[in-house]
């Protein structure tokens, strides 16, 4: 199965992602897009294909959303669109791109939904030690 994420090595949501992803036996494209955004159609694309609307893929936390204003409720889509692809570090991540559906993993076990369903064979946990799936590669609870 072909996958893609769009990748911040920094962000331990996304290490996760990346390893859950990894765990199935897949390895995705990795694109790191701080280094190698995504156009402005691939973006709105993946937003619209993950039933986001704009304002829920803009991440807030560590970027400068308030200093650029971006928190004005006035402000259009394509504005919004606008500031996302000057300023990547505003695009919430990880996106993850497979043939079963695009996804924000946040929680990063939210991409479970895009795998494949027998896919995971055994337990995985994430790097802060919390347990994401069972003995019998099952959510858990």
């Amino acid at each position: 199965m072909d996958a893609t994420i769009y990748h911040n090595p920094a962000c331990g949501t996304s290490r996760n992602t990346l390893a859950l992803i990894r765990a199935t036996g897949i390895e995705p494209t990795v694109i790191e897009y701080l280094q190698n955004p995504p156009s402005r159609e691939q973006l709105s694309r993946m937003i619209a294909d993950a039933g986001l609307t704009v304002r829920e893929a803009i991440r807030e936390k560590g970027t400068p959303y308030a200093e650029l204003g971006l928190d004005n409720p006035d402000l259009t889509d394509e504005q919004l669109l606008d500031a996302m692809i000057a300023t990547p570090i505003l695009i919430n991540r990880p996106l993850v791109v497979t043939p079963l559906g695009t996804r924000l993993a946040r929680p990063s076990e939210v991409v479970i939904d895009i795998l494949p369903a027998d896919a995971f064979k055994g337990p995985l946990t994430k790097e802060d030690g919390e347990q994401v799936l069972d003995q019998e590669g099952k959510r858990s609870v």
